[in-house]
């Protein structure tokens, strides 16, 4: 089977009416990029490394250089404007019908970059609370039909939950079923080190996430990365943004850490 390229899925969106008129390909660059409004949106990747592989002991040293070492897990989308901004749709649209079509067009500008570029490993999506609540039913049904339209895999796909939901095991449980009934991995935000105690069978997550310097500062890195190895769910440290962070968490026994200190142009933002 020919692997999709960027061209071929941005033609393919001709065919969904909530697409059409917003996707568009930039003959120069060859990569798609969303309009909306007045606003022209466009794809961002953050790399999430596995540093239990030898070549990042010495990622400390030259994290310019990151794309160099170890393996990639997969990574992060980040919605930017196409002056190279943070766009976050939370602060400019109040109507939830409408932010639910622009989350929509998001996800799908993010895949069909992810893809049609040949990315390997997962892309990692987030999913604000304010949508959560938004969609009542079937949570991953619209976009999971999208990519298999697509003839993409929604497998290499991890919906990834903010905190406000992980606080809550029931409603957690309900999303993580729903997102995985429809062919997506579910990673879950922990707002704290103590809300691992949520995951639980009844949400059975694929990836935990949290953020790396908050679990320093509170001394909890080793009995959370203990208590994630004995639930035998990959844990996940983000906005890692310093080498000293990075340099303790590997010494904890991490595994899987994402953030500025891995970005060269330092774009990192809480998009």
């Amino acid at each position: 089977m020919i692997p999709p390229t960027i061209s071929s899925l941005v033609a393919r969106a001709a065919d969904h009416p909530s697409l059409r008129e917003h996707l568009s390909l930039d003959e120069r660059e060859q990569v798609a990029f969303a309009s909306f409004g007045d606003v022209r949106l466009q794809s961002a990747y953050q790399p999430i490394f596995d540093v239990s592989m030898s070549g990042m002991q010495t990622l400390w040293s030259s994290p310019e250089q990151a794309d160099r070492f170890g393996d990639e897990l997969g990574f992060q989308a980040l919605t930017e404007r196409v002056d190279g901004e943070g766009f976050d749709p939370f602060d400019t649209v109040t109507d939830d019908r409408e932010l639910v079509a622009l989350d929509r067009l998001a996800r799908t500008l993010h895949a069909v970059n992810f893809f049609g570029a040949q990315r390997h490993g997962l892309l990692f999506l987030r999913v604000h609370e304010r949508l959560l609540k938004s969609v009542k039913y079937d949570h991953g049904q619209h976009f999971s039909s999208v990519l298999v339209g697509f003839g993409l895999n929604p497998a290499r796909v991890i919906i990834e939950l903010p905190s406000a939901a992980v606080a809550h095991r029931t409603f957690l449980g309900y999303l993580a079923n729903s997102y995985q009934r429809y062919g997506f991995k579910v990673a879950g935000n922990l707002p704290n080190a103590g809300h691992i105690l949520s995951v639980s069978d009844m949400a059975r997550l694929d990836f935990i996430k949290i953020d790396g310097g908050a679990v320093l500062r509170d001394a909890m890195a080793k009995p959370l990365i203990a208590y994630a190895n004995r639930l035998g769910i990959p844990l996940i440290f983000d906005r890692v943004a310093t080498e000293a962070q990075f340099d303790a968490l590997a010494q904890f026994g991490a595994r899987f850490v994402q953030g500025p200190l891995f970005e060269p142009r330092k774009a990192y933002a809480l998009r």
